[in-house]
């Protein structure tokens, strides 16, 4: 650069020299002839310019170019091209390169080092993707409501079981605050109790009610709050664990008992007073206590018919029973078992009347159990039927649906319809019908499990009051 300088400094002054020459030399003057006159001072001064021009123009000319091709060197790394030294494209540019080669270097070391930091950050954030996907993956899949809040009370996550509990938008409910996003005000009391309370180590444990909309809920609620930077409350985990089936086994398991209890008392009560009154001689002749022998076997009968029918059952839900199924006539099975019941039948004066079909279609199921059930709902048909009513059997084959239902229907009192959702449920009778018939309430309770349990079957009923009931039940066809 400096060359450059002092190159062009040398031409000006040349220059200027020159031109103060033509100004101030003498004006002689050669003759050549008559017509070439000329002076020699002056074209000394005039080729001197010319030359002094030449020589700075043909180094500005080259200097021009070295400029041109620095900048196009520096656009491109301004461009942010591949940084490479740029060459000199003049010596007497060399001390600017060397400038610029040094800063590109210097880039150079930023640029790798970022790109390092880069490298790290992304592997940093990958890891940390995966570990927030792996840990939504495992919420999601939780049966259990969750929902994780922040320190602003804001839901950071939540799964779909609690989007149903709640009845929120899943899709609306990231970084929302939890008073937006669920109704439960006694929900989110609990939250910012748990997120104040600075509560780093335990958890509480609470029961709540939830108005779901499938109805009200009773939820254990797990809450425990979450660490962050050092060691300060980041937010609130809150697991909702559905109770409500927990709660309805609990009270039938006290239900069952209680009327297992109530229902065994009754006939030991009876089997109790008679075994005193024939200790004590109060049957003084023969009459007498052939009538107390045959309270005591008819309340021990009871008695016996009560615990098959609660090990049956229990045997059926615990799944612990032997089931031997074989092709079978369901038509030739309703035939033994009216045959069996229509003694009882007589007695009363009650008419069977059997609509059954040709033994040609058959159901796989197994024959003691399905007979046991068959002669139950007949039993209870004769039962609740008055003197001189009828009892129709009735076989119905559906071929279109695979299908084949039979029908036992009486002229009976019927059931209200107030009771007809509950006639399945164990111990349970209608009141109305107490008086007309003594059973333990387990009955009905059997034939459903029998034939939606172990058959995979439906039970029916239909039934108004004054006018009878119906009973059936709905088996596979074998193809």
């Amino acid at each position: 650069m400096r060359r450059a300088t002092f190159i062009l400094i040398l031409c000006f002054i040349l220059l200027g020299g020159g031109l103060m020459a033509l100004s101030f030399a003498p004006a002689t003057e050669l003759e050549l002839g008559p017509f070439f006159r000329f002076r020699p001072n002056r074209i000394a001064a005039m080729v001197l310019f010319l030359f002094a021009g030449f020589v700075g123009m043909a180094g500005m000319l080259s200097l021009s170019s070295a400029c041109r091709r620095l900048t196009r060197g520096l656009s491109n790394v301004q461009n942010l091209g591949p940084l490479h030294r740029l060459p000199s494209p003049h010596p007497t540019l060399n001390p600017l390169v060397n400038a610029f080669n040094g800063v590109i270097a210097s880039a150079e070391e930023e640029v790798a080092a970022a790109r390092l930091r880069v490298k790290e950050i992304e592997i940093q954030l990958k890891v940390a993707t995966a570990e927030r996907q792996h840990a939504e993956a495992i919420i999601y899949s939780i049966s259990d409501a969750v929902l994780v809040t922040d320190p602003f009370d804001e839901v950071v996550l939540a799964n779909d079981s609690a989007a149903r509990t709640f009845n929120f938008d899943l899709s609306r409910a990231s970084r929302a605050p939890i008073h937006d996003v669920i109704c439960d005000s006694t929900m989110i009391s609990l939250i910012r109790e748990m997120r104040k309370s600075d509560s780093r180590s335990g958890r509480r444990i609470v029961e709540h009610k939830v108005q779901t909309p499938s109805g009200e809920r009773i939820y254990k609620v797990t809450l425990s709050c979450v660490a962050g930077r050092e060691d300060t409350p980041a937010g609130v985990v809150a697991v909702l664990h559905d109770m409500t089936r927990e709660k309805e086994v609990a009270e039938m398991k006290n239900d069952f008992v209680s009327n297992v209890s109530h229902e065994l008392r009754t006939p030991l009560a009876s089997i109790k007073a008679y075994a005193e009154m024939l200790i004590d001689g109060e049957a003084s002749d023969d009459k007498t206590r052939t009538e107390f022998y045959e309270v005591i076997q008819n309340e021990a009968n009871r008695l016996g018919r009560l615990i098959d029918n609660i090990l049956n059952i229990s045997r059926i839900e615990s799944g612990l029973i032997k089931i031997n199924k074989t092709p079978l006539s369901l038509m030739v099975l309703l035939k033994e078992a009216v045959e069996v019941i229509l003694p009882q039948a007589r007695q009363k004066q009650i008419e069977i009347v059997e609509q059954i079909a040709p033994a040609v279609d058959q159901t796989r199921a197994d024959r003691d159990m399905l007979y046991e059930s068959i002669l139950n709902l007949l039993s209870n048909a004769v039962k609740y039927t008055p003197e001189g009513g009828t009892i129709t059997v009735q076989t119905v084959v559906d071929e279109s649906r695979k299908k084949i239902a039979a029908r036992i229907s009486d002229t009976g009192v019927g059931i209200p319809p107030k009771d007809l959702a509950f006639v399945f449920d164990k111990f349970y009778r209608a009141e109305t019908n107490n008086r007309m018939a003594k059973g333990t309430g387990l009955g009905l309770s059997l034939v459903k499990h029998i034939i939606e349990t172990v058959h995979h079957g439906r039970m029916f009923v239909e039934s108004q009051v004054g006018k009878g009931s119906t009973f059936g039940f709905e088996l596979d066809l074998v193809e």
